[in-house]
């Protein structure tokens, strides 16, 4: 073997040959081993952030298992409602979307969690409208943002002296954007996830007063007797309470409540050419409320959770709006 390798005449046509064939055995071995050590990396960074902070684990604990896997049925709704007085006159009127519902699946690693919805209606062509949820409920600190665009609004207008009037779809179409954020202080004995994404388990009954932040954005515009242009920005800031309650081993109940009180606003109406601005009238609010029913069972878990926005401007004397949006959710988990 020797006389072979340092023969001139063999070695010289070969030499590439054999230095692919080198690399190509030292990357077999080497890519495995960097694959493994990045997922050893990632599991340490997880696992670090997975378990940082402090809990009282008399109140709440971490699951034993790292995997999570859920199935989710969601269900949603929006509805908006006008009220005032035009010329001495009380006028009402009420728009209802269509109910949106869908799917879902997610996993989840040590809190990284990818998922995936459908909407069966949209797959079948009935339902033509857009929502996007997205939410993070952290130990401390979580939030909900919705995004709706929607034109299948349909219901009716009454005005003092006439008739009620149909409002068929397709007359309104409305893009929202509500925007919650909350703060809790006993963190290390209440658990907002332990009820909305069960990253945690709550073992005993706690309570927590809350900061909140919330917004909203809407441009609704309505195709009727005359067009309408409505512009809305709200921003808002208030404090709430929210309650996990445990009334035997494995069960959990969750309520709580985040009323905020409107500190920038900038709304207007627009009828035809004319804008008419709405100027600010205490209170005006946005509220948020949670509320949730777990029951866990060895390593399986499944539930209802919802949770509500309201948001009321101006004064019934003039022009009040009253928009509300809502989420239920039903799911079912195994943890592995």
């Amino acid at each position: 073997m020797k006389d072979i390798l340092t023969r001139t005449d063999w070695w010289q046509p070969h030499r590439k040959r054999v230095a692919v064939i080198l690399i190509v055995m030292m990357n077999c071995l080497v890519l495995p081993l960097s694959g493994q050590n990045i997922f050893q990396r990632f599991d340490s960074v997880l696992s670090t952030h997975y378990n940082k902070g402090y809990i009282d684990t008399t109140y709440v604990t971490r699951p034993k298992t790292k995997w999570t896997i859920k199935a989710r049925l969601n269900l949603s709704g929006a509805k908006i409602e006008s009220e005032g007085r035009e010329n001495g006159q009380h006028f009402k009127s009420e728009m209802t979307a269509d109910y949106k519902s869908t799917i879902s699946l997610a996993v989840s690693y040590l809190g990284f969690s990818v998922s995936m919805a459908l909407n069966p209606a949209k797959l079948m062509g009935k339902y033509k409208d857009y929502e996007l949820n997205i939410n993070s409920y952290g130990k401390r600190f979580g939030w909900d943002f919705i995004y709706q665009d929607a034109h299948n609004f349909t219901g009716w207008h009454d005005h003092e002296g006439m008739d009620r009037i149909e409002l068929p779809a397709d007359m309104l179409s409305v893009k929202t954007l509500n925007l919650n954020a909350y703060y809790a202080f006993n963190s290390h004995r209440f658990s907002y996830p332990a009820a909305f994404s069960q990253s945690y388990i709550q073992r005993r009954s706690a309570g927590s007063f809350l900061l909140a932040a919330s917004g909203m954005g809407q441009h609704a515009k309505l195709d009727w007797d005359k067009k309408m242009d409505l512009k809305m920005t709200n921003i808002a800031l208030g404090a709430g309470y929210g309650y996990n309650y445990v009334p035997f081993q494995g069960w959990l109940m969750h309520i709580s409540g985040l009323p905020t009180f409107i500190v920038y606003s900038n709304t207007s109406i627009t009828f035809g050419d004319t804008r008419v601005p709405l100027n600010y009238h205490f209170p005006e609010v946005i509220i948020t409320g949670r509320g949730a029913v777990i029951r866990q069972a060895g390593n399986k878990f499944y539930g209802l959770s919802m949770v509500y926005n309201f948001t009321n401007i101006g004064k019934i004397e003039s022009l009040a709006l009253h928009n509300q949006k809502w989420r239920i959710r039903a799911f079912f988990g195994l943890r592995l």
